[in-house]
């Protein structure tokens, strides 16, 4: 496993991505996730980039997490080369999880959340890229 992003939930997109850009990092991708309720932005660094997250109403997960705890860090983000592999890996290991299933996410991606009680407070986010699994069929 290795750092795809880190995913910070924002008020405003365009208020952040300018913030982010004054610091001399342009975003790189921009799109809507339906079945987050988001619209995300990516911004790359050296080593990894930000998803920063907007969601589309407070009675979202993300909108939810802005009530609740403000703007900031919401999740951390592992690539992994076979996200059922290491979902079964983790339920056999008894790990709590909020996704017993992958769902698309961002850039086609396929996504699946370790629950924060089972990381230390740290919500957990799975990535398989798409042509990973394609490949695999």
């Amino acid at each position: 496993m290795k750092l795809d992003h880190i995913g910070v939930a924002v008020e405003d997109l365009d208020a952040s991505l300018s913030a982010y850009q004054a610091l001399g990092l342009p975003s790189s991708h921009r799109e809507t996730v339906p079945d987050d309720q988001v619209e995300v932005a990516f911004v790359p660094f050296s080593g990894g980039r930000f998803e920063l997250l907007q969601p589309h109403g407070v009675d979202t997960p993300v909108g939810r997490f802005l009530a609740k705890r403000g703007p900031g860090m919401h999740h951390v983000a592992l690539a992994v080369d076979d996200i059922r592999m290491e979902l079964q890996r983790l339920r056999d290991a008894g790990v709590r999880l909020i996704d017993a299933e992958p769902r698309r996410g961002a850039e086609g991606t396929w996504v699946a959340f370790v629950h924060p009680a089972a990381t230390g407070g740290v919500l957990l986010e799975l990535v398989e890229r798409a042509a990973e699994s394609d490949a695999r069929g």
